[in-house]
């Protein structure tokens, strides 16, 4: 199965936030996975996995989570394709 591309990338705001979360030591293990997703997208016209996917929701849906945390997980959002329905 070919690689799905898309059109948008990680911008320098959510690229510097997704950093910041994978050197913080507080951050939580699906915190630092979607920040790896959206670091991995900052030049690439790569998707954001599923299992990347479902740690960003879990990460957005955290109240512990950081500002930071919450953006990178946006990001990596961002870049999933939709659902067919």
């Amino acid at each position: 199965m070919p690689k799905r591309t898309r059109s948008e990338s990680t911008g320098k705001r959510a690229a510097s936030a997704a950093s910041k979360t994978l050197r913080s030591p507080t951050a939580s293990k699906a915190a630092k996975s979607a920040a790896g997703s959206a670091l991995t997208q900052v030049r690439s016209k790569e998707v954001t996995s599923k299992k990347a996917a479902s740690a960003a929701s879990k990460t957005l849906r955290n109240p512990k989570a950081s500002k930071a945390a919450k953006s990178a997980a946006g990001s990596a959002l961002t870049q999933r394709p939709g659902r067919k329905r």
